[in-house]
């Protein structure tokens, strides 16, 4: 198994090559941050309702609701794509049984109704790719490559109830470590 920085950080590599706007991206390298979350100790149900709804007070929807619907998008992919079960890793085979397994025709349909399915499709098809030993995007530098794209005023606004704003999707870089 690959570790989950590596399958974010390779996920966003992916993303980045493929064009992907920046929350996208931004998606990518956060996708499984409920997995995370359940090692801390902090949340209590499945990592792709957990990771968004912490994410949720720092990014836009843009970032959160691909990262919301990644599962139900391998659900699709297994339904519409009959051999893309087969390329799933060990761990998402056996993951796949307790999410639900493939979707069935009516679901297949609801889905393809909801707003973000495309870029969850999208989303998807990076974290299958992003789960390799010899892909080496150490240090996180691929998502530096790019400027970030502005935030609107609106997403920056906090809630009556917070004191600091979001940040943008530019605060995300991750800066490479250094030996000095």
């Amino acid at each position: 198994e690959v570790a989950q920085l590596d399958r974010g950080l390779q996920a966003a590599a992916l993303a980045v090559a493929a064009g992907a706007t920046d929350a996208l991206v931004a998606a990518a390298l956060l996708h499984d941050v409920g997995h995370l979350l359940r090692l801390d100790g902090g949340s209590v149900g499945p990592h792709e309702r957990t990771g968004p709804r912490y994410l949720e007070r720092l990014f836009p929807r843009t970032v959160t609701v691909p990262i919301a619907l990644h599962v139900r998008a391998k659900r699709y992919l297994c339904a519409v794509e009959p051999a893309y079960a087969g390329g799933l890793s060990a761990g998402s085979r056996r993951s796949l049984g307790t999410q639900g397994g493939p979707l069935g025709p009516d679901e297949v349909v609801a889905f393809e109704e909801t707003a973000g399915w495309r870029e969850a499709v999208a989303l998807r098809r990076w974290d299958d790719a992003g789960k390799r030993h010899d892909l080496d995007v150490a240090g996180g530098g691929a998502h530096q490559s790019r400027p970030p794209a502005p935030v609107p005023p609106a997403t920056l606004a906090p809630p009556p109830h917070r004191r600091h704003p979001r940040p943008s999707l530019g605060d995300l870089a991750i800066c490479p470590h250094r030996a000095d």
